[in-house]
């Protein structure tokens, strides 16, 4: 396994928590330290229109950016040149030219089984079992991560994903699942947890307490009154399915926007 360091302008903070912002993009703040994933920050990201808008106080003085993998759902560059050109990323292998390209001067890229130092976290990326190519014409290949970022919590991003075996070794000593449970279109697609599977997962995880996101943020454009059913319907199901395969496992619901105290849980690292 190895190691690095990244510089962080972490700063001392009262209370740990995070906000879903939307879609997977999750601000993570614990021990002074401000991590933002897969940032997308706009409010229409090509044939797709968000629901509400959001605050950009909500995504200030970030101290890293967390990539999971080079999908435009995932890696939205307009969003991360909103964040400064300056801002430090954290990026799957063979995803960091892309962002040199467009003038991204801090760029670290990772793989499983290295370990990140941000501040007083540690951020560990871990596999995730989805096809993250870049199209159109060739496509720019990556790996696709999931991450844990360890502090006085551990937290785990699961990016996107399918099922996979491994996920019962990443969920020792978990205190939060941020779990994609379906996409922006009227099927969660290949590659990706619906509600049944993301429940499935939890049963793999058994974290203290999981976080549905990758939902109700983003439909496309001329569904009209089916919109509604596609933003709302994946979380009612989720809620049900994790109650019958993972009763142990708390489901905190946030609305896009959303913030949950991370001091509020019961137990936490060794």
């Amino acid at each position: 396994m190895s190691n690095r360091t990244v510089r962080s302008t972490s700063r001392q903070r009262p209370a740990a928590h995070l906000t879903w912002l939307g879609h997977s993009t999750v601000l993570v703040d614990l021990d002074g330290v401000r991590l933002l994933t897969d940032p997308v920050l706009r409010n229409r990201v090509a044939h797709l229109r968000r629901l509400g808008r959001i605050d950009p106080a909500q995504y200030t003085n970030i101290d890293a950016v967390l990539v999971s993998h080079l999908h435009f759902d995932h890696l939205d560059l307009p969003s991360l040149e909103r964040l400064g050109h300056g801002m430090q990323l954290v990026v799957p292998r063979g995803g960091g030219g892309l962002l040199r390209q467009r003038g991204f001067r801090r760029v670290a890229e990772v793989e499983v089984g290295e370990e990140i130092q941000i501040g007083a976290l540690t951020v560990c990326p871990t596999y995730a079992k989805h096809n993250g190519t870049r199209l159109p014409f060739f496509g720019v290949r990556a790996l696709t991560l999931g991450y844990t970022i360890t502090g006085n919590r551990r937290v785990y991003f699961a990016g996107d994903t399918d099922l996979f075996n491994g996920m019962a070794e990443i969920g020792r000593g978990l205190d939060v699942a941020l779990v994609p449970i379906w996409g922006w279109g009227p099927s969660a697609g290949r590659g990706h947890l619906d509600p049944r599977r993301a429940a499935e997962a939890l049963r793999l995880l058994r974290p203290l307490l999981a976080v549905p996101i990758h939902w109700g943020t983003y439909a496309p454009l001329g569904f009209g009154r089916l919109q509604t059913a596609l933003l709302a319907d994946p979380v009612t199901a989720f809620r049900r399915h994790a109650a019958e395969l993972a009763p142990g496992v708390e489901v905190h619901i946030l609305g896009p926007g959303g913030t949950l105290q991370l001091d509020a849980i019961t137990g936490g690292v060794p």
